[in-house]
Order: C-alpha cells, then sequence, then structure tokens
C-alpha cells in the first residue's frame, strides 16, 4: 500500500539524519580535572541521542572534592565538542556551577578535548579534560 510504502521511506530518511558524520563517542571516556590544587580522575559517560549529538554525565568525587557534568554534547568537527548543560564543581571547599553553552577544544596538546571556559568563580584556571 502507499501508506507502507511511505513509512518505509520516511524510517529510510530517519535513519539517515541519525547516523553520524564523525566517530561515534558512544560509551565511558577518561575524564580529568587540574585546578586550584585539586586533581582528580574519573569517567564520563556518552549515551547518543542524535546525529553527532550525545547525553552525558559524569560525577567524579576526590574526597571532598568532587565535578559533576550533566547536558548534552554536539560534535561539530574532530577538534569541537559543543556543550550544553550545567557543569558544578566543589574545590578545596568553594563551589561553582558553568550554566552556559561552552565547548571541549582539541588544542593538540594530547588525545583529549579540554573545556574552553577555563576561569572558576575565585578567578582560577580549571583544566577539564575528555579524552578520546
Amino acid at each position: 500500500s502507499i501508506n507502507a510504502a511511505r513509512i518505509k521511506h520516511n524510517d529510510s530518511i530517519k535513519i539517515l539524519n541519525n547516523k553520524n558524520r564523525f566517530a561515534d563517542l558512544s560509551g565511558d571516556h577518561k575524564l580529568t580535572f587540574n585546578g586550584d590544587g585539586a586533581k582528580m580522575n574519573g569517567i564520563i559517560s556518552m549515551k547518543k541521542v542524535g546525529q553527532d549529538e550525545y547525553e552525558v554525565t559524569s560525577n567524579t568525587k576526590s574526597g571532598s572534592n568532587f565535578l559533576k557534568i550533566e547536558g548534552i554534547i554536539k560534535k561539530i568537527s574532530e577538534k569541537h565538542l559543543n556543550f550544553e548543560g550545567k557543569i558544578s564543581q566543589k574545590i578545596a571547599g568553594s563551589t561553582y556551577s558553568r550554566n552556559k553553552k561552552t565547548t571541549f577544544f582539541d588544542e593538540g596538546k594530547g588525545n583529549f578535548w579540554r573545556l574552553q571556559d577555563k576561569i572558576n568563580g575565585d578567578g582560577f584556571v580549571d583544566y577539564i579534560d575528555i579524552y578520546k
């Protein structure tokens, strides 16, 4: 029938629209935090939700320090991951949250993307890296 043919055609378009342009990032990736005298290693989980788009979560702790990431990452090039969501941290008793759109960028310093919104609420530089 015409409806069955239309459904099949629409489904094939939907599959193509969800196909990644870049390598699939689904799964767990190493995450590191280095800043203000604190270092943490953890995992960030990426779940594919669309074309080159991933729901990301991480809850990294070390003693009383923590780093929590929740949001959406869209891979727009091999070097750029656009992030929209919330990054919360508590380091040496000081809490800070990032809520604006930002980018993780491969600066060519290793096999990772580095958060570009590096300055925390106390004016110190935080290095938050997602490994490939």
